[in-house]
């Protein structure tokens, strides 16, 4: 029984720990997560602002593993480069310190559970209050409560009294074996990271065992080393599945951690010693906890220092670790739905669909280019050059429609707010549009095909005066283009309409027109044809107006 109640002890702490994590971070994702997470998707080629960005994100959602799966995400949907992505993992590495200082400053200078209680309380009422802007706040201050919880519970578990470290002397033998004894750390900070998925977690258990006296200064920075390297397991798992570029982003993260910690291995003593120099009151012994959160800082900023010259190179060498594939020529679209994101991280499937429906957007505006092609150059060059590269986008289209509203409908799942879900279901109904412009361009395309294949004649003027109405709506479609994913604001929905309106006069022109000509004896055939391409020109102009409504309410 004397065992049994420690370990489960252990358990229960170590459970609250890592749940304080989880909820802390949870609770800031929700509140402004989206914002970071689009402020990594939209980053520049500058590696210092990347560095930038991914340290003040990560020190905000209080976890590197969450930072890296976004931009392993972000890389594979084409928003991020390799080269850009390397400044924010380096900056996420960085950033992940700010838990062990958290831990070492707050942790050991107040009695913890003074303020942990009424610091869970008050974050529960804050997340009870439904559809109040501090709801999420109160649940990461629920989790900041949580954390020191678990913490205060390890520190009592820890806390030996003087009889009982004379029966553990086994331990302090086993950590005073020289270069074994930092082997052994240094390996079981890697497994217990990796199976945690956290290293701010195992950080705060080295902190609070080192700081009772169980382990010694240099077995804790062996274990703190070990735990850089077992935190990549999240980027490698969010790799699996994806492109090359995204599994690179991920060789580049696990590469600049074994890096790191093989030269700070390598130098271990001078290493210490840099370490206790720079950390304020350094011999005194009761600032251990100190001591850790300097020597994580230590580390990461160095690692930094040496390798944010190298990204060139970095890039270089996962190239050569990770090849590129085969090129796809299958003409088969795909977007996976990955569960590694975890449901925190809702804003980054968000930001992913929203890169599918721009490049379905791309894909229309070229199919209705050919429109443009077909009537002003009336000969068989163009059924040559264009029917079959029509044919097989409107194909394409159609297998983005079905994969990217398949996907949309698996984020309905997840844990959304009232403003996402709204979201997700206007980008559905925009995907739907966009497939339904697809046919129509595909339709027109056909029907301009079949004038020249069937020699229909048409008088110069005729198809002058089609020219500036297949020009609206493409100015319509350009419209949608530069706007697309965006809210649009009352003045632009109001030129929307006024473009819908301008397109319908037309319309109602041509069609005139074409009545008269058959009234007058002109080709049946011609002219219903020349009919129906006025139709679906009007078609396309519908679908524009329908996505600018959805697209106010993004």
């Amino acid at each position: 029984m004397s065992i049994v109640t420690p370990i489960l002890e252990f358990i229960g702490s170590l459970g609250f720990l890592l749940y304080g994590m989880k909820l802390m971070s949870d609770g800031v994702q929700k509140s402004a997560g989206e914002k970071l997470q689009r402020a990594l998707s939209v980053i520049t080629g500058n590696r210092f602002i990347g560095l930038l960005t991914g340290m003040v994100v990560t020190m905000i959602i209080q976890s590197s593993g969450a930072t890296t799966v976004m931009v392993v995400t972000f890389v594979n949907a084409g928003l991020m480069t390799l080269t850009q992505s390397v400044g924010v993992i380096f900056g996420a590495n960085i950033g992940t310190t700010i838990t062990a200082w958290i831990v070492s400053i707050f942790g050991f200078n107040f009695k913890i559970s003074a303020f942990a209680i009424p610091l869970f309380g008050l974050g529960y009422f804050l997340s009870i209050i439904r559809k109040h802007k501090y709801t999420n706040i109160g649940e990461a201050v629920m989790g900041f409560g949580m954390l020191f919880l678990g913490l205060s519970g390890l520190s009592d578990l820890f806390t030996i009294a003087p009889e009982q470290l004379e029966k553990m002397g086994w331990i302090f033998s086993m950590q005073e074996m020289g270069i074994i004894s930092i082997i052994i750390g240094f390996i079981i900070g890697i497994l217990i990271t990796a199976l945690l998925h956290s290293s701010s977690a195992f950080s705060a258990i080295v902190i609070t065992m080192a700081y009772n006296g169980l382990i010694t200064w240099p077995m804790a920075a062996a274990m703190t080393l070990g735990s850089n390297i077992g935190s990549t397991i999240d980027a490698v798992l969010a790799a699996m599945g994806t492109s090359a570029d995204a599994k690179r982003s991920a060789v580049i993260h696990v590469l600049f951690n074994v890096f790191g910690t093989v030269l700070a291995l390598i130098f271990f003593e001078p290493f210490l010693k840099l370490v206790e120099l720079v950390t304020p009151g350094h011999a005194d012994p009761a600032n251990i906890a100190i001591r850790i959160s300097m020597l994580h800082t230590v580390f990461k900023t160095l690692s930094t220092v040496v390798m944010l010259p190298l990204v060139n190179q970095l890039c270089a060498l996962s190239r050569l670790i990770v090849r590129d594939k085969a090129e796809d020529k299958s003409g088969i679209y795909r977007l996976e739905f990955s569960e590694t994101l975890g449901k925190e991280s809702v804003a980054t499937y968000i930001i992913t669909a929203e890169k599918a429906i721009a490049d379905m957007t791309d894909i229309v505006s070229n199919m209705f280019d050919r429109i443009q092609v077909g009537c002003t150059k009336r000969d068989k060059s163009f059924i040559e050059e264009n029917m079959e590269a029509s044919s097989s986008e409107e194909n394409y289209v159609d297998q983005m429609h079905e994969q990217i509203t398949h996907y949309l409908v698996k984020c309905e799942h997840l844990s959304l707010s009232e403003k996402q879900l709204n979201h997700i279901s206007s980008m559905i109904q925009i995907v739907d549009e966009l497939e339904s412009m697809s046919d129509h361009c595909y339709t027109t395309t056909m029907l301009l095909a079949r004038t020249i294949e069937k020699k229909m004649v048409y008088p110069a003027e005729d198809m002058e005066r089609m020219l500036p109405y297949v020009e609206l709506a493409r100015q319509f479609l350009q419209f949608i283009r530069r706007n697309i994913n965006t809210q649009l604001t009352p003045e632009k929905l109001e030129l929307a309409k006024e473009l819908e309106n301008g397109i319908d006069a037309f319309r109602k022109d041509l069609k005139k027109v074409a009545r008269k000509r058959l009234e007058g004896g002109a080709d049946v055939k011609a002219e219903l044809v020349y009919i129906d391409l006025v139709r679906q020109i009007e078609k396309i102009g519908d679908n524009c107006f329908s996505i600018s409504e959805s697209l106010t309410n993004i």
